[in-house]
């Protein structure tokens, strides 16, 4: 290699590269390049991130929230297929787009689908916290438009802390995968609906008891009122503080889920979010066809335990190179998983049909 004069030393501040020879100057430059065109690449799927999230997030809003009455079960299933194409076709411009291509896209479909199931098992406890406390029907978009809100700040904050946790101390993710196995076996051998009591709900309780209680004339959907200049709360921002509660527990299970799958922070924070925009006309198509998702929880249930065990068997390197280099095993089970929940279900119903309630007929 041609040494360097060290009378042009004074150079190397002005013009780093041209002292040095033409094959280093050429690696140098392509180097810079290279770097200019993944900055631009990450620049332009964030950059179309957001974008989407704004526009479905606003678009949702003024279809659901600003709508007089409730959405029919076939508009809502519409809205949630658009809501799903955009997530898959955002998994495409990852594909296209990605330095890693086909596998990063691979990981994000797979913790969307993880995520998507679980947000739907999240709003199943809505629908039960509805029903036990008597939220009429007018109220329940805003709630849910809130729950969603909510739910949205409290995973970016619980992914931020995860994987910084990750990356410090890796042992926790071993912790992370015994929480998706206690998790796993608490929904398998738990009936959903044992599990919400509202009225044990400690925000719940400190809340009816120091708080003043105002109930306003039926059809209300506020929060707070305000009466000869005190403010008191209403029953509906009791309701909410159950949902939120409920929020903070699903979003504890859904960080480790998200990051037995991948630890890469586009791949978790994007495939989270997605999961959760359009739950507003999930919501409605889901009191519809509840009947159609039985056997989701213990779907899910088996989906949390693959990845809990896939993440504590990661201690074993072979084993972790293994899941590492076929990214789409994953991606794999949890569709077989989900798939065979919802076909389970269907034939349930068929074979077993839900009859109607019927009006009380005596006296």
């Amino acid at each position: 290699m041609r040494a360097v004069d060290s009378s042009r030393a004074p150079e190397l501040f002005r013009d780093p590269i041209g002292v040095f020879p033409d094959a280093l100057r050429f690696r140098s430059v392509r180097i810079f390049r290279i770097l200019a065109f993944l900055m631009s690449v990450f620049v332009v799927l964030w950059s179309l991130f957001w974008i989407l999230v704004v526009a479905v997030s606003a678009l949702d809003l003024v279809v659901i929230t600003h709508r007089d009455g409730t959405i029919p079960v076939n508009s809502a299933l519409r809205w949630t297929a658009l809501w799903i194409t955009v997530a898959l076709l955002f998994a495409f411009a990852i594909w296209l787009l990605h330095p890693g291509g086909a596998k990063v896209a691979t990981l994000f479909l797979a913790g969307y689908l993880t995520e998507y199931s679980l947000s739907v098992d999240n709003l199943f406890v809505f629908i039960l916290i509805f029903s036990l406390m008597g939220v009429a029907e007018v109220a329940q978009p805003k709630l849910i438009k809130l729950g969603i809100y909510l739910s949205i700040a409290l995973r970016i904050i619980f992914i931020v802390f995860g994987i910084a946790l990750i990356e410090r101390f890796h042992w926790v993710i071993y912790l992370f995968g015994a929480l998706l196995l206690w998790t796993a076996w608490k929904m398998l051998v738990t009936d959903e609906a044992d599990q919400v009591h509202p009225d044990k709900n400690i925000l719940y309780r400190l809340a009816a008891r120091f708080l003043p209680v105002h109930v306003p004339a039926p059809p209300s959907r506020r929060l707070f009122c305000r009466i000869d200049g005190s403010l008191f709360i209403t029953p509906l921002f009791l309701v909410f503080l159950v949902i939120g509660s409920t929020d903070v527990l699903f979003a504890i299970d859904s960080i480790p889920a998200i990051v037995g799958i991948s630890q890469d922070p586009f791949v978790v924070l994007t495939s989270n979010v997605f999961a959760v925009l359009g739950l507003n006309s999930l919501f409605f198509a889901l009191r519809g066809v509840m009947s159609l998702f039985k056997f989701l929880q213990h779907g899910v249930s088996i989906i949390l335990f693959f990845i809990g065990a896939k993440m504590i068997a990661g201690a074993y390197h072979p084993i972790d190179e293994w899941f590492k280099e076929r990214t789409y095993i994953s991606l794999l089970v949890i569709g077989v998983v989900l798939l065979l929940s919802i076909v389970a279900s269907i034939w349930h119903e068929k074979a077993h049909p839900t009859e109607p309630d019927r009006p009380d007929e005596s006296g």
